[in-house]
């Protein structure tokens, strides 16, 4: 619940205590907006504890680059929850978050599998894609193989991401070629 001082702060007047670096404000701030910010980011991101991570970010963030915000652009809140949902997006499309979530889900299993019977070598995946161009061999490993996206891909390997997207299309439609038996 909200004492008086924060239901006595104006918005004009929390702007010009953050943009004075005064601590206090950001106690405020978070007082008076972070149950709001916790509710959008829980949304995005469907865990507690990764939101509340996401939260803790959210307001450092807000402190380091209060700079930023412009008045002029729109209100505090909503400048406040972009960067919030901008952190929760970003956090979900992190490369340790998607790895993490999929080991959650797998340690949640009734069946017990031997981590051989996820090899590709098995199933003769690699040998198929081993009919692939080279180029076409790099991404369709490191996407399906590796669980890196487009973007950290082109990024690594300083490949522009339209060239990524490109081969990883026609690598697929051969494969898919490949196995319908058309090629």
């Amino acid at each position: 619940m909200a004492d008086n001082t924060t239901q006595k702060t104006s918005e004009e007047d929390l702007i010009a205590r953050l943009r004075a670096r005064d601590n206090a404000a950001v106690s405020l701030l978070y007082d008076m907006y972070s149950a709001t910010l916790y509710g959008v980011i829980l949304q995005i991101v469907k865990t507690e504890e990764v939101a509340e991570d996401v939260l803790q970010e959210t307001f450092i963030k807000i402190w380091k680059s209060f700079d930023k915000y412009d008045e002029k652009k729109g209100r505090l809140f909503t400048w406040m929850l972009n960067v919030g949902r901008n952190l929760a997006i970003d956090k979900l499309r992190s490369k340790e978050y998607r790895m993490k979530g999929s080991t959650n889900s797998l340690s949640g299993s009734q069946v017990n599998f031997s981590s051989s019977a996820f090899n590709p070598d098995h199933i003769g995946v690699r040998e198929v894609v081993e009919k692939l161009s080279p180029e076409q061999q790099t991404i369709i490993n490191l996407m399906y193989f590796e669980g890196m996206t487009q973007n950290e891909i082109a990024e690594e390997y300083n490949i522009p991401l339209g060239t990524v997207k490109t081969r990883a299309r026609s690598a697929v439609k051969f494969l898919s070629k490949l196995f319908k038996g058309s090629v």
